[in-house]
Formats: structure tokens, C-alpha cells, sequence
């Protein structure tokens, strides 16, 4: 199994932070936020790996990740997706690299301590997607289950204004190679993108989609929020603790406000040459 990690964008919903790099680039504590997806794969036994990019930053991941080595990659890729096309779309473009092999797919915001080499290991065909139970589903594809059945999915809506249950399809995926086919018969979604929603129902549609429940910490890291939830999550399970906030004194600070009773009337107007009367007493005090 080869695998694939997809950090193209423009990361938008990061701006500022992105003008100026990737946002696949930022720091999540003391790593850039690219190593986590990557160090997902290697955990799982896969060692060849591509990356697919894009956006006007695509240069900036080879100082970053070079060949790989360092991260336990034994053969590193990268490819460029030109336009803003969406996941499948990008997917698409490894069809070369993964040469017939299944693939394990992962967006490269996703930072997980999930270990997922058992159902690697024991993949053998079709498509298994991997959920998460979330306090905002309505951020990502959303599983609808059969009433009758709580482990039947019906289908999966792609970012759904109501959510239907609280759980997410995870950017983390596992692929066998008819994955390729189902992209070429995609169309674009009235977003202008190949959703790779709409593959998942492909293979809901054939009887051949399984999921599992993610176990362990998972958290996307594209918006402000979840980036900060990434960031204390990952400091966390390093050692790091939050500190005590500092006082001065032992106490706690004053505050002083004006009330809308207060008025002018007994405030005191200095003429200029008061002023400078004073700040010579002062100065001559302070000698």
C-alpha cells in the first residue's frame, strides 16, 4: 500500500497567517503541521509516499521535508495540483505513483495519535473511511445512518447545514485502485470541485464502503479553532503545562472604571505655564 498526503489549497480560512506560507507549513507545536499526517503513514508500515500541493507556496515543503528520510519515508514524491479542483480532483493526479496498489489517503491538516495499521494490514478491497465524533460536523462530510441500523450508512452529505449525526468522515481514507476509475466519472459539484464525497457514495452505492470509529485524539487544524486545539493537544501529550498567570504583589490587579454618574466639576484646569511650573518642582525634587 502506497500513501498519499494532500496539501494543496490556499488555506483561506487561515488568512493572514497564509499569505505568507502553506498551511500545511504552520507549526502545531513544536512541528510543522505537514510531519503529523506523514508520521500517520509510517506508523502504519507505509513508507512510499506522495505529496501533492499547490497554491503560489508549493516550493516551500522541500527545505521541509527533502527526501523524507528523516521522518522514516523510504521513497518521497511530490506533484502539483494547478487549480483549486478539490480532493479528488488532487487524489486524481497520484493515479501514476500508486501503479495498481491500494492507497491510504490522508489530507494534510489531519493530526492524529490514532494508530491505523491494523486496518491497513487487514484492508482487502473496496473503500473504508475512518469517522470521528466532533462538536462541528457540519465542517465536514457527514454520515447519515439507517434508523433500522446504526452501523449502515445510507449516505454521505457533504457539509451539511444540518448534520444528521455527530460524527465526521475524517480526512483519512483507504483506497484500492478502482478509486482512479470512479474520479474520471466524477463531475463538478456546484462548488466547482471533484468531492471526494461523491466518491464514497460510489462505493456506498456498490455495497463495497466500510468505516471504523477513529480511536484516539483526531483534529483537523484549518481554521483558527481546531489549529489551537491541535496546538494544546500536541504541547499536552509532550509535557508541556500552562503556567500559572504571573502576579505582582500578590494580588490581583486593580481596576478602575468611570462611572456615568461621574462629572467634570471637580476637575482641575491647568493653564501651560502651571504645567511647566510643576514639572520644574518635580524636577528639582527628584535631584
Amino acid at each position: 500500500m502506497k500513501g498519499v498526503v494532500l496539501a494543496g489549497g490556499l488555506g483561506t480560512r487561515l488568512y493572514p497567517l497564509t499569505y505568507a506560507t502553506n498551511k500545511h507549513l504552520l507549526p502545531v507545536y513544536d512541528q510543522p503541521m505537514i510531519y503529523y499526517p506523514i508520521r500517520t503513514l509510517v506508523r502504519a508500515g507505509i513508507d512510499e509516499i506522495i505529496v501533492v500541493t499547490g497554491g503560489p507556496h508549493a516550493g516551500h515543503f522541500l527545505p521541509v521535508l527533502r527526501d523524507g528520510k528523516h521522518l522514516g519515508v523510504r521513497h518521497l514524491e511530490y506533484t502539483y495540483q494547478p487549480s483549486e479542483g478539490g480532493i479528488a480532483e488532487a487524489l486524481g493526479l497520484c493515479e501514476e505513483f500508486a501503479d495498481g496498489d491500494d492507497v491510504c489517503v490522508i489530507l494534510g491538516d489531519n493530526t492524529t495519535d490514532a494508530d491505523i495499521r491494523p486496518e491497513v494490514e487487514g484492508f482487502t478491497g473496496g473503500a473504508l473511511i475512518f469517522l470521528a465524533r466532533v462538536p462541528d460536523p457540519e465542517r465536514f462530510g457527514c454520515p447519515v445512518f439507517d434508523p433500522g441500523d446504526p452501523t449502515r450508512i445510507l449516505r454521505i452529505e457533504e457539509k451539511p447545514k444540518r448534520p444528521k449525526s455527530p460524527y465526521a468522515v475524517t480526512g483519512l481514507y483507504i483506497y484500492d485502485a478502482r478509486v482512479f476509475d470512479y474520479i474520471r466519472e466524477l463531475r463538478p459539484s456546484e462548488r466547482g470541485e471533484l468531492e471526494i464525497t461523491d466518491v464514497n457514495n460510489r462505493y456506498l452505492a456498490a455495497g463495497e464502503l466500510r468505516w471504523v470509529e477513529l480511536r484516539g485524539f483526531w483534529s483537523d487544524a484549518g481554521t483558527f479553532e481546531s489549529l489551537h486545539r491541535a496546538n494544546r493537544y500536541w504541547a499536552e501529550k509532550r509535557g508541556w503545562r500552562d503556567p500559572e498567570p504571573a502576579q505582582v504583589g500578590g494580588a490581583e490587579p486593580a481596576r478602575r472604571s468611570i462611572e456615568d454618574t461621574s462629572t467634570t466639576d471637580d476637575v482641575e484646569t491647568l493653564e501651560p505655564t502651571d504645567v511647566q511650573t510643576r514639572r520644574a518642582t518635580r524636577s528639582r525634587t527628584h535631584q
